[in-house]
């Protein structure tokens, strides 16, 4: 996907929060246990698991972040996660009057996180949530990052490592997808700023870029056509919604050995106007280009 590279490096901005030697041995067990199952349970891999996911829980590792030459997806940090996945055993989990039966703990000690959850609200251990993001009844999978100021609204999904930026909507019923196979895969990026519609989906290592909108009903997939229809010429993008477009779904003809059929696409028709007040414009972007959301 354009924008986002796998690199063998190891050292990639919040990463640097750990001592060199520290994140090294972290990334060398990590990465032998992943190649060599007889090492699982040994002691120092056991350690080196459960301490990328209490970093990982922190906000303190991530397992994609941006860079200069666009995000970085970092491998062993989803190995780490498969890993856990392992060695984790099923346990009953209450939850109040309602029980679950799990590998993956719930996140706890919102308040102390400064982080909005309302009833029905679930994180999972291993996501990260950052101070001042409202989750309404929602759900956010392992290795996910939210940050500062978004919401996620009601029966939204966040899947596994899906990178929702700061001060994004999620609205109602939005399915952002996870992915933790192949490790080298990207995970879903919604950039800060960003506007998702109700019941739109976005999977498969999709980004969308820096204060974009998506109407209502958008579907978003490695293979979808993202159509900009905004100039003279058409102009089509796979897998990558550019800064600030404004989406709805659309569709267009293709042949077939039975026909020609309508298949659903996504249409840019124009862009979010730059402001310093992104709420105000936000609010006037819907109402010029009347925007389902």
């Amino acid at each position: 996907m354009e924008g986002v590279t796998v690199l063998p490096k190891l050292f990639h901005g919040p990463l640097q929060c750990l001592s060199l030697y520290s994140m090294e041995s972290l990334y060398i067990r990590i990465n032998q246990a992943w190649d060599d199952a007889s090492l699982t349970g040994a002691p120092e891999v056991l350690e080196a698991i459960q301490e990328t996911l209490a970093l990982l829980d922190q906000g303190k590792i991530r397992v994609a972040e941006p860079g200069l030459g666009g995000w970085t997806v970092n491998e062993w940090v989803k190995k780490a996660i498969l890993l856990f996945f392992r060695i984790s055993k099923m346990e009953t989990i209450q939850n109040g009057p309602f029980e679950y039966y799990d590998k993956i703990p719930l996140k706890k000690n919102f308040a102390a996180l400064g982080v909005r959850v309302v009833p029905q609200a679930l994180a999972r251990y291993g996501s990260f949530i950052e101070a001042g993001a409202i989750l309404m009844p929602s759900y956010v999978n392992i290795g996910a990052y939210v940050g500062s100021g978004t919401m996620v609204d009601t029966w939204a999904t966040v899947g596994s490592c899906a990178q929702i930026g700061r001060n994004v909507h999620l609205s109602g019923g939005v399915g952002i997808g996870g992915v933790l196979e192949p490790p080298q895969a990207a995970p879903v990026i919604i950039e800060d700023h960003a506007f998702i519609g109700s019941r739109c989906i976005v999977v498969e290592g999709v980004k969308v870029g820096t204060e974009a909108v998506l109407g209502a009903n958008v579907v978003l997939t490695q293979s979808t056509h993202i159509i900009d229809v905004s100039g003279p010429q058409p102009v089509t993008y796979r897998g990558e919604v550019p800064p600030r477009s404004v989406v709805i779904p659309g569709s267009f003809d293709k042949s077939f050995p039975a026909g020609t059929f309508q298949v659903p696409c996504a249409l840019i028709i124009g862009t979010r106007k730059e402001s310093t007040d992104k709420k105000v414009s936000l609010n006037d972007t819907l109402r010029e280009f009347n925007v389902a959301v």
